[in-house]
């Protein structure tokens, strides 16, 4: 084997969301698959946890939808846009594959998806990280240096490597996947959970200049994230993150300032300080690119987690021969469904829109979700949305 210790079909490089994902699709079309996280089983991770309707869909197609509601993880039925006090509520209508969304905690979904890849027949190793590819003299990818906790360091011999391993992509460094696009506006995040607050589904916050949300999530708690333009992060931030946070709640919305004073902090405070999306190359001679290695959009619309699985999807239909197109195809359909969802996130990160203009934007991106969701239930099979 000319120094490889295995071989494999393909080796997944990142186990979270997009990575189990593309792993476990590819392991039920019958490839022998390794799935590599560098970070121990069931840790948690920053997130806003809302999935959208297209997320929802796969994950009930993929059979792993009821483990995650058979545990405490509440059905949102109601989403509300909170403009300066003004409310837009919204139900969730039934469609052929969902009546409702989901916002699990990290701890749970990103477990549930690496039982799940392992239980459709891939090897699935943490605290395994990718150290470099392999290329053969032609400069083809044909496998991967991997590494344990120990440092035992082992060759790899794969015929695609998948980079699903985030934004600081070590296979984008190695392969040289270059940016065609790259957006220009990007927030700052401070995100907490809070025990204690009414659940009224999915509510979305925008203030002068600000955003906010409070997400049901696991454990009886809501993710409640507050936002910002990111230049103006450091100073809104910087010398009490509490402060800051409750100044922020309280520029959104009275209301949601004095239900997070009432609520209970569950853990310390975390911060995101933003990064501009981006559009990568994401295939190349025995490699290729998912979740937001290949394709990262700004957090404020909540889209990430549904980007993830459904380009994992596409990855997987493009390998396994259900895409003519092949990879090429993945990427194309990848950036014709992302197109209208990138360029309204841009507008909403940039905060200097006013209440209708926000609410335009949002008008925008609930079609293109609902373009999105039927492309995928056609491809699924499932009819198309009612009107």
């Amino acid at each position: 084997m000319n120094g490889f210790n295995k071989r494999y079909d393909a080796v997944v490089v990142g186990g979270r969301v997009a990575g189990a994902s593309t792993a476990m699709l590819l392991a039920r079309a019958g490839c022998k698959v390794l799935l590599i996280d560098r970070q121990a089983y069931g840790s948690d991770r920053l997130s806003t946890h809302a999935l959208m309707r297209g997320a929802v869909t796969l994950l009930n197609d993929w059979g792993v939808l009821p483990s995650l509601m058979a545990g405490d993880t509440p059905a949102v039925r109601q989403t509300s846009f909170i403009y300066a006090g003004e409310v837009v509520t919204l139900d969730i209508k039934p469609d052929g594959y969902t009546d409702c969304l989901i916002a699990p905690r990290r701890t749970v979904l990103d477990r549930q998806l690496a039982d799940a890849a392992e239980t459709s027949g891939a090897e699935v190793r943490h605290g395994t990280a990718l150290r470099e590819l392999v290329f053969d003299r032609h400069g083809r990818v044909i496998g991967c240096v991997i590494a344990n906790e120990d440092s035992v360091h082992e060759t790899i011999r794969a015929d695609l490597v998948i980079g699903a391993d985030g934004r600081q992509s070590t296979v984008v460094r190695q392969t040289g996947a270059e940016t065609y696009r790259q957006g220009m506006t990007a927030s700052g995040c401070v995100y907490g959970y809070f025990e204690g607050m009414p659940d009224r589904g999915f509510e979305w916050y925008f203030g002068d200049g600000v955003a906010a949300g409070a997400i049901p999530t696991n454990h009886g708690q809501h993710c409640v994230f507050v936002s910002a333009a990111s230049h103006r992060f450091a100073s809104l931030f910087r010398d009490d993150i509490r402060a800051g946070f409750d100044r922020v709640c309280a520029a959104n919305s009275p209301e949601l300032a004095e239900a997070v004073k009432s609520a209970r902090l569950c853990e310390r405070l975390k911060g995101f300080g933003g990064q501009p999306g981006y559009f990568r190359q994401s295939f190349g001679e025995g490699w290729a690119l998912v979740g937001d290695a290949g394709y990262f959009k700004d957090p404020i619309t909540a889209h990430g987690i549904t980007d993830a699985f459904r380009d994992a999807f596409l990855l997987a239909r493009a390998i396994t021969g259900g895409q003519p197109e092949g990879l090429a195809g993945y990427q194309a359909l990848r950036d014709e469904l992302s197109a209208e969802l990138f360029e309204v996130t841009e507008c909403v990160a940039a905060y200097d829109w006013d209440m209708p203009a926000v609410q335009a934007m949002h008008y925008r991106l609930s079609k293109a979700m609902k373009s999105e969701a039927e492309v995928l239930n056609s491809m699924l099979g499932v009819s198309r949305l009612a009107a």
